[in-house]
Order: structure tokens, then sequence, then C-alpha cells
């Protein structure tokens, strides 16, 4: 399979934010019970962690009583998801082209990844094909409308950076539209009445308001990649209007933010 600009873009930023991303990212685990519920994850299944980064699925999997195998294209996000749960099995591989047989797992989850891939159809397609029979797939997708850090991070970024180009992508939040994550489900061939929506909302409470904007520089992708592209009067203003943002959201010593997603989830 030939790898495109976008999916050499992603591995190569998830490479260089993995050894920061759990210090700087605390709104990704809240949408991981959830997730699980979704998939009917439970005593026994045999769950595939696609696109695992850290191993926090995983990690919430085996307290189920699952046993979980993680799989990233970042081979530091595996060296990572190792270090944090010595015992579990972690695997570099690519979503869009997995390395294992048919029929090989009861569950399939995806917590943010199919944000992440340059064919998101492919890695549908291919969790299909390595779920039983009647398996369940379930993935996260971030939604913009309501969600403060979408808000804030999306909103400085086009209010103060100038523009830098990167490789073509699928559209961020393309997955927060109930309709096209139907559409596209049946097309990779799940059960089209077994696919269920729901719009989740869990609030980040960060620490500090310089946080988001030190998360997005050196644990993101997409935007971290804009960032490093700019002029220092660009980074410094983007930089002061993120946490001003923020601020907004005080709740006692700390800022509590919105983050809104969708859990989205078939039958094989």
């Amino acid at each position: 399979m030939q790898r495109d600009a976008f999916w050499e873009f992603e591995r190569a930023g998830w490479e260089r934010a993995a050894p920061r991303y759990e210090e700087c990212w605390g709104d990704t685990d809240k949408f991981v019970e959830p997730l699980l519920d979704a998939a009917d994850v439970g005593a026994g299944s045999r769950l595939l962690d696609m696109a695992c980064g850290p191993g926090l699925v995983s990690e919430a999997a085996v307290a189920r009583g699952a046993e979980p195998v993680g799989l990233d294209v970042a081979a530091a996000m595996v060296e990572r998801a190792r270090a944090r749960c010595p015992g579990l099995t972690f695997v570099e591989g690519d979503a869009q082209q997995l390395p294992f047989p048919d029929a090989s797992f009861d569950a399939v989850t995806m917590n943010f990844g199919i944000l992440h891939l340059s064919q998101p159809e492919l890695g549908l397609a291919e969790a299909r094909r390595v779920l039983v029979p009647g398996g369940r797939l379930a993935f996260t997708a971030w939604v913009e409308e309501g969600n403060a850090v979408a808000e804030i991070v999306d909103g400085m970024v086009a209010a103060h950076a100038v523009p830098v180009e990167l490789p073509d992508g699928p559209a961020f939040y393309r997955f927060a539209d109930a309709d096209e994550s139907r559409r596209v489900l049946a097309k990779a061939g799940f059960d089209v009445d077994s696919i269920r929506t729901e719009t989740l909302t869990e609030v980040w409470r960060v620490p500090s308001a310089e946080l988001l904007f030190e998360a997005e520089l050196h644990a993101g992708c997409r935007t971290a990649a804009v960032l490093r592209g700019q002029p220092p009067e660009r980074l410094e203003a983007i930089r002061t209007a993120m946490a001003d943002g923020v601020r907004r959201y005080a709740d006692g010593d700390e800022f509590a933010l919105p983050t809104v997603a969708q859990v989205i989830s078939a039958r094989s």
C-alpha cells in the first residue's frame, strides 16, 4: 500500500508528540468509558485498540476483563503504551492495512484516531474485516459546536496565524456529522440498522491558562505544524490569545473547558 503525504505527515507528527502527549492532553480520556460501552467491551472481549496512542483505551479495557491489542502508526507511541501498560500487547502498524487475519476480534475501538487517517474509509473497512460476524466497532470524533477547545484553538489560529501549507487530508470535523458517519459505515459494510451515534459533552479541567497552547504546540499534529510555521510575533500573539480564551472558563484555581464529541458505533 502506497503511503501518501498526509499519512507520512501524521505519522511523523505523532512520533514527535509522543513524549509529551500524556502530560498535555487530559481530554481524550474523558470519552474512553463511553467508547468501550458503545463497543460492548466486557470480560473476555478480544479488543483491537486502533490508533492506541499511549494505551489509555487498552488500560481501561483490561480493567473490564477484556483482552486488548493496541496498534499505532507511531513507534514512539507504541513505546509509551508499553511503558505505561507493561504486560499488554502493543504493535506498530497501519490502521488502513491491519496486520491481523479476518475475524480476529470481538470489538474494535478508535479513540479520536479517525481524525488522523488519510483514508478513513480504508480504516473502517479494515476494522470490519478483522471483526467477527456481529462484532462491534466504536470510534470517537470531535464536534466543533459547543466545544471550548475548538472555539479557542481554531478561533485564535484563524485570527492571528499566517497561512501554512499542509498536506491535503480529510476535514477535521467530518465525522461530527452523524449522517456522514452512517454513510461511510454503510459503505464499509457495517449493518446499517445497528449504527448508533451519540453526542457527549465532558469537562476538561486544566491547571493553567497556558496549557492548551503548550499542548497544541508540543503534543499535537495539524495545529502544531501551523504553529511551528509562524513568525515569532505571530506565535506570541496566538499564545496570548489562547491563554486569554482559556481564562474565560476559570473555575476556582483551574479552568473548566467543555469538550464535545460524537461516539459512533456499528455491528459488522
